[in-house]
């Protein structure tokens, strides 16, 4: 199925967004997620479910001072 990824058009297997996420490559667990606008928790990404045309955002923590 095609979601967008940070803008940029993906084709995903998975529908839980957990999943998606590891297949994405995805694999730190400080990331922060967004569907279509609205923050998703951690605990809640197995349950949060994925449809063609979703818009998912993924921010990482950046460092530096």
């Amino acid at each position: 199925m095609k979601i967008i990824v940070n803008s940029q058009p993906h084709e995903v297997q998975s529908r839980a967004l957990s999943d998606a996420l590891t297949e994405l490559g995805f694999l730190s667990p400080a990331i922060a997620t967004a569907l279509n606008g609205t923050f998703v928790p951690r605990n809640s990404r197995e349950s949060t479910q994925l449809a063609a045309g979703d818009r998912l955002e993924v921010l990482s923590p950046m460092q530096g001072g």
